[in-house]
């Protein structure tokens, strides 16, 4: 049994960065000698983290971060190794994707994880339960009737927060608004009450702190997380159904591959027995191709690492 020394740790932080770049070079500079693996964006709005580290560097992080900037909600896993292949601290000219200027002064109202459970027992006809995360997000995992916006991308969510007064009336419907870890909704949140909508709320701390705070409650199946643990449980102590299912054959499975076509690399969900079966590929197809990785048996597979192909 592998120890758990590692925090897992997701946060965000609104605040204007004077001069991003030179935070990318303090962090980098804070991180030299540290065990600590990330993918951190820093830019003019702020910054958006997720990192994995050894248990004492990541309160040294934490500390440093707070005595710098004030409050911050570090959402905190713990895990026996790096969740992360490397250290990553770029400049991000948008901390979410969005192509839109927002006005963060209408953002939704935030509430506890224990209040957003209380409004997901008293909801009703006109409560909105709007997810906005991605497909393969939604696919593992959501809460009891949530409603996912058919967009491609979302960098088109502000054509949805229009179109959406023609089928809920604005000022009746209460929209709850979630996704993994809360940043998200910031912005979203911001753009339905720009077109009208009065009851706005979002979860604080996201899918995540929920999970540490109220259990699985209300939510079904697990959560997908953007490291190598792809698809996790949000709760420690209490189990998690498998609510997805096999590319291949439909048979139950939360477990993600990516395609071993190198020049497909699409993310699947598939069940051992298909993945070994066929190469680890999504398709026919994909198990023909010239540039196709070695298939790896494994009980969870990590997203792909890049490496070099002999010719």
């Amino acid at each position: 049994m592998k120890d758990k020394n590692y925090f897992i740790l997701a946060y965000y932080l609104f605040q204007p960065i004077e001069d991003p770049h030179g935070e990318v070079e303090r962090h980098k500079a804070f991180f030299h000698g540290k065990d600590v693996m990330s993918r951190i964006y820093i830019s003019e709005e702020g910054i958006n983290g997720q990192m994995s580290a050894y248990m004492d560097d990541a309160k040294s992080y934490i500390a440093w971060m707070k005595e710098r900037f004030g409050p911050i909600d570090f959402k905190i896993h713990h895990h026996d190794e790096h969740a992360f292949p490397k250290l990553t601290v770029k400049y991000r000219k948008q901390l979410v994707a969005l192509d839109a200027k927002v006005n963060m002064k209408l953002t939704g109202e935030h509430v506890s994880p224990q209040i957003w459970r209380q409004m997901l027992d008293q909801k009703d006809e006109d409560t909105l339960v709007l997810d906005v995360r991605n497909d393969y997000e939604w696919e593992v995992g959501h809460f009891e009737g949530a409603v996912l916006p058919t967009l491609d991308k979302f960098r088109k969510f502000p054509q949805f927060a229009r179109d959406l007064k023609n089928t809920r009336d604005p000022k009746k419907t209460r929209v709850m608004m979630y996704c993994t870890g809360g940043i998200r909704c910031e912005l979203y949140s911001a753009l339905l009450r720009e077109e009208g909508f009065e009851n706005v709320y979002q979860l604080q701390g996201g899918v995540i702190k929920y999970g540490l705070q109220e259990g699985n409650d209300h939510w079904k199946g697990k959560l997908f997380v953007f490291d190598d643990r792809l698809a996790v449980p949000i709760s420690e102590e209490d189990p998690a159904e498998v609510i997805s299912n096999c590319h291949h054959c439909e048979t139950p499975s939360d477990v993600y591959y990516n395609c071993a076509n190198m020049d497909c690399n699409a993310l699947f969900l598939c069940c051992p027995t298909c993945a070994e079966k066929t190469l680890g590929c999504c398709c026919t197809e994909c198990e023909e191709a010239p540039r196709r990785r070695k298939f790896k048996k494994a009980e969870r597979p990590k997203p792909f690492r890049k490496y070099r192909v002999d010719p």
